[in-house]
Protein backbone atom coordinates (compact mmCIF):
# COMPACT_ATOMS: atom_id res chain seq x y z
CA UNK A 1 0.00 0.00 0.00
CA UNK A 2 2.86 2.52 1.13
CA UNK A 3 4.30 1.71 -2.60
CA UNK A 4 1.47 2.32 -4.26
CA UNK A 5 1.30 5.95 -2.37
CA UNK A 6 5.11 6.66 -3.61
CA UNK A 7 3.92 6.02 -7.16
CA UNK A 8 1.05 8.26 -7.29
CA UNK A 9 3.51 10.95 -5.04
CA UNK A 10 6.18 10.93 -8.27
CA UNK A 11 3.98 10.62 -11.13
CA UNK A 12 2.50 13.58 -9.38
CA UNK A 13 6.19 15.52 -9.46
CA UNK A 14 6.92 14.49 -12.25
CA UNK A 15 3.65 16.18 -13.93
CA UNK A 16 4.89 19.33 -12.00
CA UNK A 17 8.24 19.45 -12.86
CA UNK A 18 6.95 19.21 -16.35
CA UNK A 19 5.89 22.63 -15.63
CA UNK A 20 8.53 23.95 -13.82
CA UNK A 21 9.98 26.09 -16.24
CA UNK A 22 6.72 28.36 -16.75
CA UNK A 23 8.09 30.65 -13.63
CA UNK A 24 5.23 32.83 -14.63
CA UNK A 25 2.73 30.40 -13.11
CA UNK A 26 4.31 30.48 -9.80
CA UNK A 27 4.40 33.65 -7.26
CA UNK A 28 7.44 34.41 -4.91
CA UNK A 29 6.31 33.96 -1.10
CA UNK A 30 9.93 34.04 0.49
CA UNK A 31 13.56 31.83 0.78
CA UNK A 32 14.53 28.79 3.14
CA UNK A 33 17.04 30.86 5.24
CA UNK A 34 18.50 28.69 7.63
CA UNK A 35 18.29 25.08 9.04
CA UNK A 36 17.04 24.22 12.34
CA UNK A 37 18.08 21.45 14.54
CA UNK A 38 19.16 17.97 13.44
CA UNK A 39 15.70 16.41 12.22
CA UNK A 40 16.17 18.57 9.19
CA UNK A 41 13.27 21.27 9.96
CA UNK A 42 14.20 25.12 7.90
CA UNK A 43 13.22 28.23 8.51
CA UNK A 44 10.97 30.42 6.05
CA UNK A 45 11.44 33.73 5.68
CA UNK A 46 8.23 34.81 4.40
CA UNK A 47 8.23 38.07 2.03
CA UNK A 48 4.43 38.74 2.39
CA UNK A 49 2.41 41.01 4.37
CA UNK A 50 -0.09 38.38 4.94
CA UNK A 51 1.98 35.49 6.15
CA UNK A 52 -0.81 33.61 8.30
CA UNK A 53 -2.71 32.81 4.91
CA UNK A 54 -0.14 30.45 4.47
CA UNK A 55 -0.30 28.81 7.79
CA UNK A 56 -2.24 25.48 6.16
CA UNK A 57 0.03 25.17 3.38
CA UNK A 58 0.56 21.20 2.51
CA UNK A 59 2.94 21.90 -0.05
CA UNK A 60 5.73 24.24 -1.23
CA UNK A 61 7.45 24.58 -4.46
CA UNK A 62 11.62 25.37 -4.13
CA UNK A 63 13.50 26.46 -6.71
CA UNK A 64 16.43 23.85 -7.15
CA UNK A 65 18.98 25.00 -10.23
CA UNK A 66 16.35 26.91 -11.58
CA UNK A 67 13.26 24.05 -11.61
CA UNK A 68 10.26 24.23 -9.30
CA UNK A 69 10.18 20.86 -7.41
CA UNK A 70 7.19 20.59 -5.28
CA UNK A 71 8.01 19.87 -1.30
CA UNK A 72 5.10 17.89 0.49
CA UNK A 73 4.89 20.39 3.87
CA UNK A 74 4.30 17.95 7.35
CA UNK A 75 4.29 20.55 9.46
CA UNK A 76 4.39 24.08 9.63
CA UNK A 77 4.64 26.80 12.57
CA UNK A 78 4.25 30.87 11.58
CA UNK A 79 5.49 33.44 13.94
CA UNK A 80 5.41 36.92 12.12
CA UNK A 81 7.09 36.66 9.13
CA UNK A 82 9.12 33.48 9.70
CA UNK A 83 8.17 29.63 9.67
CA UNK A 84 9.48 26.97 11.37
CA UNK A 85 8.82 23.98 8.44
CA UNK A 86 9.42 20.25 8.31
CA UNK A 87 9.47 18.85 4.56
CA UNK A 88 8.85 15.29 3.94
CA UNK A 89 12.19 13.43 2.90
CA UNK A 90 13.88 16.07 4.86
CA UNK A 91 14.87 14.16 7.47
CA UNK A 92 18.40 15.54 8.51
CA UNK A 93 20.18 19.18 9.04
CA UNK A 94 22.54 17.82 6.47
CA UNK A 95 19.70 17.82 3.60
CA UNK A 96 18.43 20.78 5.56
CA UNK A 97 21.34 22.72 4.66
CA UNK A 98 21.46 22.33 0.97
CA UNK A 99 18.04 24.14 1.03
CA UNK A 100 19.55 27.24 2.39
CA UNK A 101 19.09 30.46 0.36
CA UNK A 102 16.77 28.34 -1.86
CA UNK A 103 13.72 30.31 -3.28
CA UNK A 104 10.00 29.60 -2.29
CA UNK A 105 6.87 29.84 -4.43
CA UNK A 106 3.44 28.67 -4.86
CA UNK A 107 0.53 28.53 -7.90
CA UNK A 108 -0.97 32.25 -8.83
CA UNK A 109 -4.26 30.59 -7.60
CA UNK A 110 -3.20 30.09 -4.46
CA UNK A 111 -2.78 33.92 -3.87
CA UNK A 112 -5.37 35.20 -1.09
CA UNK A 113 -7.31 37.86 -3.44
CA UNK A 114 -6.65 41.72 -2.71
CA UNK A 115 -9.60 43.92 -2.42
CA UNK A 116 -9.76 47.82 -2.68
CA UNK A 117 -6.27 49.48 -3.21
CA UNK A 118 -4.10 47.15 -2.11
CA UNK A 119 -3.00 44.86 -5.76
CA UNK A 120 -0.04 42.47 -6.49
CA UNK A 121 2.67 43.80 -8.62
CA UNK A 122 2.00 41.35 -11.54
CA UNK A 123 -1.54 41.67 -11.25
CA UNK A 124 -1.18 45.88 -12.34
CA UNK A 125 1.36 45.26 -15.43
CA UNK A 126 -0.93 46.36 -18.58
CA UNK A 127 -3.37 48.59 -16.37
CA UNK A 128 -4.01 52.72 -17.43
CA UNK A 129 -2.53 55.09 -15.15
CA UNK A 130 -4.77 57.97 -14.61
CA UNK A 131 -3.40 61.23 -12.83
CA UNK A 132 -6.15 63.64 -11.13
CA UNK A 133 -4.22 66.72 -12.80
CA UNK A 134 -2.96 65.53 -15.54
CA UNK A 135 -5.67 62.56 -16.81
CA UNK A 136 -4.41 59.46 -18.50
CA UNK A 137 -0.82 59.29 -18.52
CA UNK A 138 -0.40 55.93 -19.81
CA UNK A 139 0.22 51.87 -19.60
CA UNK A 140 2.42 50.29 -16.50
CA UNK A 141 4.89 48.17 -18.51
CA UNK A 142 7.05 47.13 -15.27
CA UNK A 143 7.17 47.89 -11.47
CA UNK A 144 10.87 48.12 -10.29
CA UNK A 145 11.31 47.10 -6.43
CA UNK A 146 14.90 46.60 -6.35
CA UNK A 147 15.44 49.71 -4.16
CA UNK A 148 14.08 50.91 -1.20
CA UNK A 149 11.06 51.72 -3.40
CA UNK A 150 8.74 50.28 -5.63
CA UNK A 151 7.96 52.32 -8.91
CA UNK A 152 5.39 52.26 -11.55
CA UNK A 153 7.38 51.98 -14.80
CA UNK A 154 4.85 53.65 -17.37
CA UNK A 155 4.66 54.52 -21.18
CA UNK A 156 3.14 57.76 -22.21
CA UNK A 157 3.47 57.80 -26.03
CA UNK A 158 7.03 56.34 -25.74
CA UNK A 159 8.27 58.26 -22.87
CA UNK A 160 8.80 56.69 -19.66
CA UNK A 161 7.40 58.30 -16.49
CA UNK A 162 8.49 56.79 -13.27
CA UNK A 163 6.11 57.23 -10.34
CA UNK A 164 6.99 55.71 -6.62
CA UNK A 165 4.41 53.15 -5.29
CA UNK A 166 2.91 55.19 -1.97
CA UNK A 167 -0.14 54.78 -0.78
CA UNK A 168 -0.83 58.66 -0.20
CA UNK A 169 -0.35 59.11 -4.49
CA UNK A 170 -2.50 55.84 -5.25
CA UNK A 171 -6.44 56.93 -4.69
CA UNK A 172 -8.25 54.48 -6.60
CA UNK A 173 -7.51 50.66 -8.19
CA UNK A 174 -10.25 49.48 -10.66
CA UNK A 175 -9.75 46.03 -11.77
CA UNK A 176 -13.00 45.84 -13.84
CA UNK A 177 -11.83 48.96 -15.86
CA UNK A 178 -7.81 48.08 -15.38
CA UNK A 179 -7.09 51.52 -14.49
CA UNK A 180 -4.98 52.87 -11.09
CA UNK A 181 -5.87 56.46 -10.11
CA UNK A 182 -2.92 58.60 -8.51
CA UNK A 183 -2.94 61.46 -7.17
CA UNK A 184 0.93 62.54 -7.77
CA UNK A 185 2.86 65.94 -6.12
CA UNK A 186 3.14 69.15 -8.15
CA UNK A 187 5.82 68.87 -10.49
CA UNK A 188 6.79 65.10 -10.40
CA UNK A 189 4.91 64.70 -14.19
CA UNK A 190 6.09 67.84 -15.36
CA UNK A 191 9.80 66.06 -15.07
CA UNK A 192 9.06 63.59 -17.42
CA UNK A 193 6.55 65.47 -19.95
CA UNK A 194 8.79 68.56 -20.60
CA UNK A 195 11.91 66.79 -21.10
Amino acid sequence: MTSFFIIIFYKFVHRFEKHTMEHSDYFYLGYINKSIGTKGDVSFQLETDQPYAYAKLSMIFIDIKGSLIPYLIEKISIKGNKAQVHLQDIDNAEKSGLLIGSKLHLPMSLLPKLKGNSFYFHEVIGYTVEDKSYGQLGIITEISDQGPQAIFQIDHQGTEILIPIIDDFVKNVDRKKKTILVETPEGLIDLYLQS
